[in-house]
């Protein structure tokens, strides 16, 4: 065999694997929903234990027990220390749901049967851009979160773990402490906002959402020792948005949604901006060519969320040509675009009125 031809092979060999990866990705998904409906992180603890015990606890069969932690230890969430005997590894405690920094929720929702089924039709959206999940089941994604509680507060808990990384590092991201009060449009719980107040002591704020998605915001806030710092309004954001603040901050909340209902979302927001008061909007930004090395690097994960915002809800990550465009018909100008290092793919992006 020459040099080439053993180049050839190699090349060929780490291709077919990649393949296989991510053909294996849903199955991985499905391992760690199993993980976490059976609490396998919360019963194997802090301390190497026999797969044995851990199937006791959680009244499943030794075997295959045996077979999915075997199986999370592929996947890099578990260690086998001796045979038989495993451990959690770093990666894998953030199944715990005790933890502050907990993703079991965000887990629990990405692999919710509702989200994944939109995505047997992807190709069917791609080819009519139309939304799977209305045509799978009826309704819009966020009336059938509506008539299930249970999965809505499932979608609530998701949206406060994914928001968290990002709660941390925006507060200092930002000089919030020239000004006095701030509005989270879409705020959900209130994650994002206690954060930024718990960090500018002088700061006042608003969190605007449905009466659904406010409802973990006193615990929330009670946790950050904020009583007196905000105010809840239950609201819709597009029919109009709570004046008297001088930041409006949303986090996650554009993507959700077609252009023409961004400029609603965005214009309501230039209403009630007051001279020197800034539009602060919290996502990832797409570059106009895609980073080939970057998407491999992060498994691609924000092109994912894009096609997820296509076969569930309809909405689209945008470039920051797209949110230009979008705060220029809402009458604001982007003034800045800071990527958010420490909250990777979020950027934070700055807008002023036009």
């Amino acid at each position: 065999m020459t040099n080439t031809e053993a180049r050839t092979t190699a090349t060929d060999v780490a291709d077919r694997d990649l393949i296989g990866r991510l053909a294996f990705g849903s199955m991985a998904a499905q391992t760690l929903r199993a993980a976490v409906r059976l609490g396998v992180v919360e019963l194997l603890g802090d301390a190497p234990r026999r797969a044995a015990d851990v199937a006791a606890d959680a009244g499943a069969g030794h075997q295959p027990m045996t077979r999915l932690l075997r199986a999370l230890t592929g996947l890099g969430l578990l260690r086998e220390h001796a045979p038989d005997s495993f451990a959690v590894t770093p990666a894998g405690a953030l199944l715990h749901p005790g933890r502050p920094d907990s993703l079991a929720s965000f887990v629990r929702m990405f692999t919710e049967p509702a989200i994944v089924r939109a995505w047997e039709r992807l190709d069917d959206s791609v080819r009519t851009g139309e939304i799977a999940f209305d045509t799978a089941f009826g309704t819009d994604f966020f009336s059938h979160l509506a008539q299930h509680p249970e999965l809505s507060a499932d979608f609530n808990a998701a949206m406060s773990q994914a928001t968290s990384e990002t709660s941390a590092t925006l507060p200092h991201a930002f000089d919030f402490g020239r000004y006095a009060s701030v509005t989270d449009v879409g705020g959900g719980n209130g994650t994002l906002l206690a954060g930024v107040l718990a960090a500018h002591p002088g700061l006042i704020g608003v969190v605007l959402d449905t009466a659904e998605g406010l409802a973990g915001a006193p615990d929330t806030m009670a946790r950050r020792g904020l009583e007196g710092r905000y105010s809840l309004v239950a609201g819709d954001f597009f029919r109009s948005v709570p004046a008297g603040s001088e930041l409006y901050l949303m986090k996650s909340v554009l993507h959700d949604w077609t252009d023409d209902q961004v400029v609603t979302i965005l214009s309501n927001c230039r209403k009630v901006l007051p001279p020197g008061g800034l539009v602060l909007i919290v996502e990832p930004v797409l570059p106009e060519v895609v980073d080939s090395a970057a998407g491999v690097t992060d498994g691609g994960i924000t092109y994912l969320s894009d096609l997820n915002m296509l076969v569930n809800v309809g909405g689209r990550e945008r470039t920051h040509k797209d949110f230009t465009n979008v705060c220029r018909r809402a009458g604001l100008a982007l003034t800045a675009v800071t990527p958010l290092t420490e909250a990777a793919p979020f950027a934070l992006i700055e807008a002023v009125a036009d």
